[in-house]
């Protein structure tokens, strides 16, 4: 008994200390435009990309949703345009949601056409989007260290004190959030649980491979798994080389990570081992 006790805690120890690598497979043209955030989209076969395509934080028009395939050829650049610099991507039913400084943007994809704008008072840098399974709609502002909700059209304040918040995933009852550095996740009743810490503090995207189990992306170049005990394994790290990885999408069934360099202007995709 002993022994059989002895043999299952190796495997489990084993287990928990597992590292994963990430193997490249291919990245983009450099012709897009300033990518800030990539969301893949099984259904369509390819990926949307958010091109701020000028100052990250200018309401200048410039700004555009392109489509990138999964092959890595890029479908279109400007697919849809008159955005000001987005950013985090969402997406429910038929409608994609982007977080655009002060506003969201939402585009109907079957069209292809921007059909609202949902002014957030108060806002600042809105810069990552997660949509719940209900189309509730979590949007981060980096600036004012809040997190809004959208549902049913009505924007309120659903978490603050949220330092840098950038990431959010709504996964369930709960939302994790990216805070400088922290992975923390607020319950149903806005419980905050802290899951990680000690990260680059340009934290970025997140996305959950397995229950309790993250990558995180980090802005200034570096790509971490999170494990359910909060350790943190460094996939990549190419800040040496000035090559930003910002909010990154992923494909859970193939497990393949797409990574936006920013102003490298190409999406690199890897996978997941």
């Amino acid at each position: 008994m002993k022994h059989s006790l002895l043999i299952t805690f190796l495997f489990i120890t084993l287990f928990a200390h597992a590292q994963h690598s990430l193997e490249k497979k291919w990245e983009t043209d450099t012709l897009l435009k300033t990518p800030e955030s990539v969301l893949y989209y099984a259904k369509g076969g390819f990926l949307f990309v958010s091109n701020i395509d000028g100052a990250p934080g200018a309401k200048d028009g410039k700004g555009s949703i392109g489509k990138v395939g999964l092959d890595g050829k890029i479908i279109k650049t400007d697919w849809v345009s008159g955005l000001n610099a987005p950013k985090g991507l969402g997406l429910y039913k038929n409608l994609l949601y982007a977080a655009d400084l002060t506003e969201v943007t939402v585009i109907d994809i079957t069209k292809a056409a921007i059909v609202q704008h949902i002014p957030v008072e108060g806002a600042v840098f809105l810069n990552d989007i997660t949509v719940d399974a209900k189309g509730v709609v979590y949007v981060s502002d980096t600036r004012t260290n809040k997190v809004h909700k959208i549902e049913n059209g009505k924007v309120s304040t659903y978490l603050e004190n949220m330092k840098g918040a950038n990431g959010v995933l709504a996964v369930g009852t709960d939302v994790y959030v990216l805070v400088s550095g922290s992975l923390v996740k607020a319950d149903v009743n806005k419980k905050i649980t802290t899951l990680a810490e000690g990260m680059d503090t340009s934290t970025d995207g997140i996305e959950m491979v397995k229950e309790n189990e993250f990558i995180v992306s980090c802005w200034n170049g570096i790509v971490y798994y999170v494990k359910a005990d909060g350790s943190k394994q460094v996939l990549f790290d190419t800040r040496e080389q000035k090559i930003n990885s910002a909010d990154i999408g992923y494909d859970a069934k193939n497990k393949i990570i797409y990574v936006p360099t920013f102003y490298k202007n190409s999406i690199h995709a890897y996978q997941l081992k």
